[in-house]
């Protein structure tokens, strides 16, 4: 199968999936799209609430997210939490050739961020619920692990040459 491999942009809320996986996406002249517009409604309204979701909530999502990716098997970039191994296993059972390229920040970096975000449906308070869920990338995963804190085209840069060829 010709084309890049189909690549999730993952981390903490605010981390700068959005803000990375469209530039990614450009830069891959490849399709975007945010995995937070395929949440169904009870989600965004859960989540709105300062629920967090748990993994009832979260697979019928990451079936959704994981068709998207199927359906762009020679190239498409998805802004997703992925926090936890399962859910990427999930992904990977749509689409197998998918890479992950996990955006990492501290707790502080992401909060400040968070703080200066308006009009998302994901409150602050739920940052540390997603801090004790997050489950980096195993060494058997493919894909880079990128400091968030970087500016976006560096943060590409390290991601693209470090990614499995």
């Amino acid at each position: 199968m010709s084309g890049p491999a189909p690549v999730v942009v993952m981390g903490v809320s605010g981390s700068g999936k959005s803000t990375v996986g469209t530039a990614l996406a450009q830069r891959l002249r490849v399709p975007f799209v945010d995995a937070d517009t395929l949440h169904p409604r009870a989600n965004i309204a859960k989540m709105a609430a300062g629920e967090p979701l748990d993994d009832d909530d979260r697979f019928p999502w990451l079936d959704r997210v994981g068709e998207w990716l199927a359906a762009h098997r020679r190239g498409g970039v998805v802004s997703c939490s992925a926090l936890k191994r399962k859910y990427r296993d999930q992904l990977r059972g749509h689409c197998p050739r998918v890479e992950f390229l996990h955006l990492a920040g501290s707790p502080a970096l992401i909060s400040g961020r968070l703080a200066a975000r308006t009009g998302h449906f994901m409150p602050a308070a739920l940052l540390r619920s997603q801090f004790d869920a997050l489950e980096p990338l195993a060494a058997d995963e493919s894909g880079v692990t990128v400091d968030a804190g970087r500016e976006v085209d560096a943060i590409i840069d390290a991601f693209l040459s470090g990614r499995t060829p």
